[in-house]
């Protein structure tokens, strides 16, 4: 009996509350994140490890997590396996085009869903936002008709001037940003003689940096890895972007995995590099549009 009481008197000592809590609230949820991240990161660590690995080591079972060579010419065989810096050129061509045509449109339509009234500019909200639940294939033979009578396949445009009619997505975004921003300051524009698209960019289109940062980043991710887009509209080897052009590296009979994973790793370091450089407006731009329905 006197053994469990001290051992209840142990146990709601303030030091063992105090370990507990810590365990509970800091340890546990860290540690659990520190084990999605490494899942989340092993992918990338693969893609790096087998990029620097021989073909003998790459065929070696069990296969080494860390190289025991390191092969860094991988990474100039690659560049010239593939005419890299051709389809590095077309993707940039096609990410600024998109990127271009998405912060534009998506800006304007926002502005116009937030900003102004006009009748039935909610019910036609709810219309756009129902587009986001229809499946891309759902209109993929009807866009690929439109494009084809208007003798655009097999060219950029297919894949730029989409970006140039808005999305349901981003337009929501800029329109729950938007709401943010005090209805005062549009309201002193009017008073000094400013028509709407005045007010719109000289002084709405400064605060809304870090929501069209997003928009862009959005776009730039979505148009630098799409696949399909590029395979369904462009038949001309020379507009081919990199997400097409790493299909050259399967040959008939085997796949060139380390020359492979080294220009893998090539394409996702500018959307990397692109990240970490607009990480702030990243989150400012989806935290603040979050804050107010």
């Amino acid at each position: 009996m006197k053994n469990t009481t001290e051992r209840m008197i142990n146990y709601r000592s303030p030091e063992v509350r105090r370990c507990i809590r810590f365990v509970s609230t800091k340890f546990i949820p860290r540690l659990l994140l520190v084990l999605m991240c490494a899942i989340y990161i092993l992918p990338y660590y693969w893609m790096i490890v087998t990029s620097l690995k021989g073909v003998v080591e790459l065929r070696a079972l069990p296969p080494t997590f860390f190289p025991r060579e390191f092969h860094f010419e991988n990474y100039i065989e690659a560049l010239q396996y593939i005419p890299f810096f051709k389809f590095m050129r077309n993707s940039l061509i096609l990410a600024a085009g998109c990127i271009v045509g998405a912060t534009i449109s998506n800006s304007l339509i926002g502005y116009g869903f937030s900003r102004i009234h006009w009748p039935f500019r909610e019910p036609l909200f709810y219309v756009v936002i129902a587009t986001m639940f229809i499946p891309f294939p759902v209109i993929l033979v009807a866009l690929f008709d439109i494009f084809a009578k208007m003798r655009m396949v097999n060219t950029f445009a297919p894949l730029i001037i989409p970006s140039f009619v808005g999305s349901a997505l981003y337009i929501f975004m800029i329109r729950q940003f938007l709401f943010t921003i005090p209805r005062e300051i549009s309201d002193a524009g009017f008073i000094d003689g400013a028509n709407e698209f005045q007010i719109f960019m000289r002084l709405i289109v400064p605060l809304m940096q870090p929501v069209i940062a997003v928009v862009a980043i959005f776009t730039a991710l979505a148009s630098w890895n799409d696949f399909m887009g590029p395979l369904i509209y462009i038949q001309n080897e020379e507009l081919y972007p990199l997400s097409i052009g790493l299909q050259f590296f399967r040959t008939q009979h085997e796949v060139q995995y380390s020359m492979l994973m080294a220009a893998s790793a090539l394409v996702a370091l500018p959307v990397v590099v692109i990240f970490l450089c607009f990480q702030r407006f990243f989150v400012e731009g989806i935290t603040i549009g979050a804050l107010k329905g």
